[in-house]
């Protein structure tokens, strides 16, 4: 019996030294209870020969890995500090240092936090909430096009929560469903303004993703809806969230020809991809697209698909240098910039440096009535015929076609928006009253993007 019990004695020592002797190396498992939100957290430990220790904390539900700058392990005392997010972690071991106890401080803020060694994460919970904000900053107002009734408009996320939210659909729906967006055709029409990302479907907290929607209809809707489709952290169903209800206007303005004759290229004219339609420019404390339906008119020579003929760097050979800018309404003009010298046509050659107040250089803004200011920008030095103040009829001549301000080459830059100001304004759609193309007369449509078209 004694011999026994020397042995089984022998035995709880040995394994008690083996629990005293085991460091804060290895994997471990918590979960920081904030409030309405709890966050999984995993600590990856790994101990030098020196003794010395390092690692990393994973915030599984947000989906970051956050270094740990100093690990402190002297008794049963264990002091982590992660200076990137200002946080600290003070806790103890258990006594058979399968645990650590103790708080964890951020901000100013300390809650209890704990942590078990080599435990597995729990599986996330189902959210009980999507704290996403959805807005239209635009309503959309149907425009007729080649390709039918047209709705061009956006959709601005917010992610109002902690946890990284994934978007994995967007839906349009009227009466039924018009669009169905996922996968590549969804990442292909999401930016994310002021944020470098690899996926842009995956939206941190406090960011905002926006989503350019390019909807074409038969018959023109009262009303549109939406569905978003969102992976809340690492939850892995996708969670419908029914949003953005929002009237449809029913008609776009219909103006004159803002230039004569033929070949004209709309080039950067509306599309989905076109850099006008992106052109999303957050001044004046707003976030707006004046350029949503801009069109960069160029001419192509009669008998070539080249806008110049001779030295490309000389402005006077291109075939519209000097056409003759037109009003497109009976209307008043609001604006007018004069003097901006014209730049050697080229990719980066411009004659003063631009700023969102010059990039239009030399321009005319016509108060067409209703909300609805008509911008003409690049002309000519010297050109414009009009002042501030002044009448003007339809077909009246404004200026003419130059290179000045934001410009590559000669070319009108013409589009429609809600205020007189360039960029500082929302775009707004325009059908032409008439023109033509090489399948015959249009009325009462834009054309779109790289279409060749004729006043007459």
């Amino acid at each position: 019996m004694g011999l026994m019990l020397a042995r089984f004695l022998v035995s709880l020592i040995l394994v008690a030294g083996s629990a005293l002797a085991q460091g804060l190396e290895g994997k471990w498992q918590g979960t920081l209870n904030a409030g309405t939100v709890q966050l999984r957290l995993a600590l990856a430990i790994e101990k030098a020969a020196d003794g010395t220790y390092s690692g990393t904390m994973d915030s599984l539900d947000q989906g970051a890995t956050i270094p740990i700058d100093t690990i402190t392990a002297t008794g049963k005392k264990v002091r982590l500090e992660l200076k990137p997010i200002k946080g600290v972690y003070d806790g103890s071991f258990s006594e058979d240092r399968s645990e650590l106890r103790g708080t964890w401080t951020q901000n100013g803020t300390t809650l209890p936090l704990g942590f078990k060694r080599g435990a597995k994460p729990e599986p996330p919970k189902r959210p009980t909430n999507v704290e996403v904000d959805v807005q239209v900053p635009k309503t959309p107002t149907v425009v007729r096009s080649k390709d039918g009734n047209l709705l061009v408009y956006e959709l601005h996320i917010t992610n109002f929560g902690q946890k990284t939210l994934t978007l994995t659909g967007v839906e349009v729906w009227n009466d039924g469903k018009l669009v169905t967006l996922e996968g590549p055709d969804l990442k292909k029409v999401v930016s994310r303004p002021g944020a470098t990302t690899k996926d842009p479907l995956k939206i941190a907290g406090g960011l905002r993703a926006v989503v350019y929607l390019w909807v074409e209809v038969d018959e023109v809707p009262a009303a549109l809806r939406h569905r978003l489709l969102v992976k809340v952290g690492d939850y892995p169903e996708s969670l419908p969230v029914d949003c953005a209800r929002i009237a449809v206007a029913a008609d776009a303005v219909t103006i004159g020809p803002p230039l004569r004759g033929n070949r004209w290229l709309a080039v950067n004219g509306p599309s989905n991809k076109s850099i006008h339609r992106r052109a999303l420019l957050a001044s004046s404390g707003g976030a707006r697209i004046a350029q949503r339906f801009a069109i960069d008119f160029v001419r192509l020579q009669s008998d070539a698909e080249k806008t110049h003929a001779g030295e490309p760097k000389d402005n006077k050979n291109y075939r519209c240098y000097g056409v003759e800018a037109l009003a497109v309404a009976d209307a008043v003009v609001t604006s007018v910039h004069d003097g901006m010298p014209e730049n050697v046509p080229g990719l980066t050659s411009r004659a003063v440096p631009v700023t969102v107040a010059n990039a239009g250089g030399n321009h005319v803004i016509l108060d067409l009535g209703s909300g609805h200011y008509a911008f003409y920008a690049h002309l000519q030095p010297g050109s414009l015929r009009v002042k501030v103040g002044d009448k003007v009829s339809r077909g009246q001549v404004l200026g003419l076609v130059g290179n000045s301000g934001n410009s590559t080459e000669p070319h009108l830059h013409f589009h429609v928006s809600d205020a007189n100001s360039p960029l500082t304004s929302e775009g707004l759609p325009y059908v032409f009253e008439s023109f033509e193309t090489k399948d015959g007369k249009r009325t009462n449509e834009i054309p779109l993007q790289d279409e060749i078209v004729s006043f007459p």
